[in-house]
């Protein structure tokens, strides 16, 4: 079954007296539990596809399927309703909220999704994610690792049907990235959740099932 599907996608934005292509006929499929790497040097349009991709972001041309649903056939609350349905993210800067716990963080969407029992949900996954004991921290009293494994306890807490990261370790050092991969996907594989993950990183890409290659914002491989 295919969860994700991307037709002739194209982006170009203006910059000073001339366009600048960014995307050009992308086309993708992505199955339903399939971990999937999108490589790309900077600059490839690796993370507009992304944000594309998820409906945070609207291409020139094309169209995008996501779970079913025709994404920029909705207006963007609509969008914004789908993904808080079906969709989770990670980001490279961790997007918590600074003025949250960690435990807040995460039972933030839960709460919006009016999930009982959300502190005891919250509490399960950061403690699967190893941080029971850092509840009641604010971000700025944790590492760059413990905050991004606040962010992967955030975003697989509402049981998403589709993961995007964008780029998960480009601001750890080695072994807190190493960690934090090796749970991802631990919780991608207990979770069957369909992953989708911009990187640079040849060696975190083979760990993936599919690589996507982008050049010069055209898919190469």
């Amino acid at each position: 079954m295919t969860i994700l599907s991307a037709r002739g996608i194209g982006k170009t934005v203006r910059s000073g007296d001339s366009d600048l292509v960014i995307l050009r006929d992308i086309d993708l499929a992505v199955t339903a539990g399939e971990a999937v790497a999108v490589l790309g040097a900077s600059g490839s349009g690796k993370s507009t596809l992304l944000a594309i991709l998820a409906g945070l972001d609207t291409p020139t041309s094309g169209s995008v399927q996501l779970d079913g649903a025709d994404l920029f056939a909705l207006d963007e609350d609509q969008r914004a309703v789908l993904r808080g349905k079906a969709v989770g993210f990670v980001f490279q800067s961790f997007q918590l909220l600074p003025s949250l716990t960690a435990l807040e963080n995460v039972m933030l969407p839960l709460e919006l999704r009016r999930v009982p029992e959300a502190e005891q949900e919250a509490k399960a996954i950061l403690e699967r994610v190893g941080l029971k004991e850092r509840l009641g921290h604010y971000p700025k009293h944790l590492s760059g690792g413990e905050q991004q494994r606040v962010a992967l306890a955030r975003a697989f807490a509402v049981r998403p049907k589709l993961l995007f990261a964008d780029e998960p370790t480009g601001s750890l050092d080695a072994e807190a990235g190493e960690g934090v991969i090796g749970l991802l996907f631990e919780l991608n594989r207990s979770f069957g959740t369909t992953l989708v993950m911009v990187t640079h990183d040849e060696h975190l890409a083979q760990r993936c099932a599919r690589a996507i290659r982008l050049v010069a914002g055209r898919i190469a491989a």
